[in-house]
């Protein structure tokens, strides 16, 4: 008894102390929340809206209209029924207290009142002017009420993300915004507008309260990044109309969408009397709409659509090139839907008759707004198509529609099988004929069918059950078979080449750079004996390669000029970029040019360790990370938990906006390319697991084992533990030491180079081969000096030689990386090229950008 009583004592305690620390933390946000449940008790509003409360503290058009000004206040501190509270208590607690603790209680309150009453009076504002356009609505937003604490919330969530990181700052405002339009839009009742409009003066207050991020309002953001905020908003256009069906009171400009998954309840023995006195009658045709969209079968078969559509979204969060080309054919569809129905209401060419979205009187407005929201995703889908350009692998859909396909059919036969024997329990005694016909039609969302009279109802549990649930069964199978596509593993354009590549990089190997041949956006040539091949993309006529060609070195030659043979039959300049030594001396007995683009910078484990003055700044940050409780982790960042990955996710999109300018990629990764399970990832945790930074190493293989990492993904929080990359960098080699690597590569820095090796002695060089290079390196020295001058002036925005002057503190081998090529006249368009592999979504705005810096530099 006497530990049960402690227990408890215990219990109460914490409990005693969590309020407390709620309290000092979050003064304002817990204040308001037990204000807004004594008010709501006080004034019988607990149960259900209490008539005094919603005529006295409850905004609205009509309030204002009787002098009631101050409910632009107090409709913020009641909430619309138990449900309400309950809804608002979470979200004080979960948002509002982490908000006010991170802006501090002043600037909240501030936040708070000036959402609250601004929003409130922009949203009767913008309510007045909606009569104009439309007069149902108007009408309902004129009569309407607002009473909830949610509109300040919202408020102060949009103010606080005016100070957020890049990458939380975005996605709360786009999945916000898109979540309360969608409300307004379909809903669309007056508390719906609130809150909209509350969202948009804390979108514009933000800067004036709590200032702007330490970054400013950069927008730049990565591939990655913006493939998410596209699949927020497909994703926010399918659930829209399932909340308008679930709404039994929506109003809004989109709710008539919900006529696609509700009908009236009709039963088969009334609609078959209304049916006997005539077929082509209003209430027939009614009745028979009312059986097809009632019931559980057909609004689960209406919404199968909106979850395909929920599908594509997580396909196009992966950058699937399926998912987006399957999106653009639904929104497609829904315009031809929509044009259907403009049609049908104005131009009449389906008669008077028909029912197709219902028998509301016909209404411009209503009847083009459905027309709108498909449209704006239909454009925004075209304008990011580059963001989705991955494949899955080779087979993959050809497989899942031969297996839907076989599903379908076989379907299709139970479906005729089990009809013809429960045919009984049909209005109408259907033939097998009869049955296989109708299959097609139970597969369709009923709603699209309206203008088909059925062959036959169902009259019993059993023959209901097949008739409204088979085209559910077809669609969730569907659903399950795309989702799962989406989850093979995908490595871009040519997936099925990579899944090759990979396997003879495995088995030969090839040189510290060689894991970038499998990245996305590479494409490949494989020799006649299939045990080499070269990774290129063709940009502007000129096939550029990825480093060296992979494969056994005795073959190396012979794989050289097969690539450059095929390169030029297809009509290319071929080109081959951050190569060694060993391949440039093969291109130059060729009689190619080449070029120093980069250096890259070794470390040889044998004999590795941080003693003596020169290592006095790694040791500086090994003993600075053990005093801070950082330490380092090994993980796969496609395994790892998402409490993680989403924090390198929040530091790589920082990183990328601080540049202002989009993340490079060819030869530099980023955070599609340690998505990968053989890519390993070194952080810098604390204590309270919150990453300070993140590395990336990629594997090295010689004859089917790795034998060393790569450095590539670099990338640190700009308020963390500040030695972060000296600290990773130093335990990464430590630890991969100890399990028998025998070098790490710290990768190539472009556009940097260290001067260290000197020209070719001339007495121990023919006169034939001096001519020779002359000739062939004029264009190729002219070339050498913009690259340098590209690197000097390009440095204030990347920073590629301050890169390579910090791999320096960890005294590697330098090792030059070339490009060689066989045409020096060519080198314009290679240059061009090169650039564009590097940035190939640069925009016009920061392209602007980044010649007034570089002309600042100059």
């Amino acid at each position: 008894m006497t530990s049960v009583l402690s227990a408890s004592g215990r219990q109460t305690r914490r409990v005693a102390d969590l309020v407390r620390a709620g309290v000092s933390g979050a003064p304002v946000s817990i204040s308001l929340l037990v204000l807004m449940w004594v008010l709501g008790a006080a004034t019988d509003n607990l149960g259900r809206p209490s008539r005094y409360v919603t005529r006295q503290f409850a905004s609205g058009i009509l309030a204002f209209e009787h002098g009631r000004v101050w409910t632009a206040l107090t409709s913020g501190l009641w909430a619309p029924g138990l449900v309400g509270y309950l809804v608002a208590t979470v979200a004080i607690l979960l948002a509002a207290v982490p908000l006010e603790r991170r802006m501090g209680s002043g600037r909240f309150a501030v936040a708070a009142v000036s959402t609250q009453v601004l929003g409130t009076l922009i949203a009767l504002g913008v309510s007045e002017a909606i009569k104009v356009v439309d007069e149902a609505w108007g009408f309902r937003l004129h009569v309407g009420v607002a009473l909830s604490p949610t509109p300040w919330i919202v408020g102060v969530a949009m103010v606080a993300s005016s100070s957020m990181n890049t990458l939380w700052r975005r996605r709360l405002r786009v999945g916000l915004i898109m979540l309360l339009a969608t409300l307004a839009l379909f809903s669309g009742h007056l508390l719906d507008m609130v809150r909209l409009c509350s969202a948009l003066v804390g979108l514009a207050l933000g800067p004036v309260i709590v200032g702007r991020s330490a970054r400013g309002p950069r927008l730049a953001g990565t591939q990655r990044e913006g493939r998410v905020l596209v699949a927020l908003v497909v994703a926010a256009s399918a659930i829209g109309p399932a909340l308008a069906a679930l709404s039994p009171n929506a109003v809004g400009p989109l709710a008539v969408l919900r006529e696609l998954f509700r009908g009236v309840d009709w039963t088969p023995s009334e609609v078959r009397d209304l049916c006997a006195q005539s077929r082509t009658g209003e209430d027939c045709r009614r009745g028979l709409l009312g059986l097809r969209l009632g019931g559980l079968g057909p609004t689960i078969l209406s919404l199968m659509p909106s979850v395909f559509l929920l599908v594509l979204s997580d396909g196009l969060r992966r950058g699937r090139r399926f998912a987006w080309l399957a999106a653009v054919v639904a929104q497609v569809v829904l315009l031809a839907l929509s044009l259907l129905n403009f049609g049908v209401r104005y131009v009449g060419f389906v008669g008077e008759e028909s029912l197709f979205y219902g028998l509301d009187s016909p209404n411009l407005y209503r009847t083009l707004a459905p027309f709108l929201t498909p449209l704006a995703v239909l454009i925004l889908l075209l304008v990011t198509r580059r963001f989705f350009t991955v494949s899955a692998p080779r087979g993959t859909y050809r497989r899942m529609w031969v297996r839907l396909a076989v599903f379908g059919v076989g379907l299709g036969v139970a479906y005729a099988l089990l009809g013809l024997l429960a045919r009984n329990g049909f209005d109408r005694r259907p033939a097998v004929i009869s049955l296989v016909a109708d299959y097609p039609q139970r597969l369709i969302p009923p709603v699209y069918l309206q203008w088909l009279d059925p062959r036959f109802l169902p009259n019993d549990a059993m023959t209901t059950l097949l008739y409204e649930w088979t085209g559910v069964l077809l669609w969730a199978v569907s659903c399950i078979a795309v989702a799962a596509t989406f989850l093979a593993p995908a490595y871009g354009a040519a997936t099925g080449g990579t899944e090759h590549a990979r396997s003879l990089l495995i088995r030969s190997g090839g040189s510290p750079l060689s894991w970038m041949t499998t990245w996305r956006g590479n494409r490949y040539w494989f020799a006649p004996d299939d045990v080499s091949y070269v990774a290129y993309r063709v940009i502007s006529g000129v096939a550029l390669t990825t480093g060296d060609p992979v494969g056994p070195r005795e073959s190396l030659r012979a794989t050289v000029t097969g690539f450059a043979e095929f390169a030029t039959g297809n009509g290319w300049i071929p080109c081959f970029y951050s190569v060694t030594g060993e391949l440039r001396a093969i291109t130059d007995s060729l009689g190619w040019a080449g070029i120093q683009v980069a250096e890259e910078t070794v470390l040889h484990l044998d004999e590795l360790e941080f003693k003596g003055k020169k290592f006095q700044d790694v040791r500086t940050a090994l003993n600075r990370a053990e005093k801070s409780g950082v330490r380092a982790e090994w993980i796969s960042f496609p395994d790892a938990p998402l409490a993680l990955t989403d924090q390198i996710n929040a530091i790589s999109e920082e990183w990328v906006a601080d540049k202002g300018m989009p993340e490079m990629g060819f030869t530099l990764g980023g955070l599609d390319e340690i998505d990968d399970p053989q890519v390993r990832c070194l952080i810098a945790v604390d204590e309270h697991r919150t990453v300070h930074g993140v590395t990336s190493w990629m594997p090295v293989y010689r004859d089917g084992r790795v034998v060393g990492w790569t450095l590539d993904f670099m990338r640190r929080r700009a308020e963390g533990f500040r030695p972060s990359m000296e600290f990773l960098i130093a335990s990464a080699a430590l630890s991969l030491k100890d399990e028998g690597a025998e070098f790490v590569s710290l990768s190539g820095a472009p556009l940097a180079k260290v001067d260290t090796r000197s020209d070719p002695d001339p007495d121990t060089v023919s006169d034939a081969d001096a001519e020779e290079a002359r000739e062939r390196g004029t264009l190729a020295a002219v070339m050498d000096t913009v690259l340098d001058l590209l690197g000097r002036t390009l440095e204030p925005v990347y920073g590629f030689r301050s890169l390579l002057a910090f791999k320096s503190k960890f005294q590697p081998d330098y090792v030059p990386m070339y490009m060689t090529f066989a045409d020096p006249a060519a080198l314009p368009s290679i240059g061009n090229a090169v650039g564009r592999a590097y940035l190939p979504d640069v925009s016009f705005g920061q392209g602007l950008r980044l010649v007034r810096t570089m002309m600042r530099s100059s």
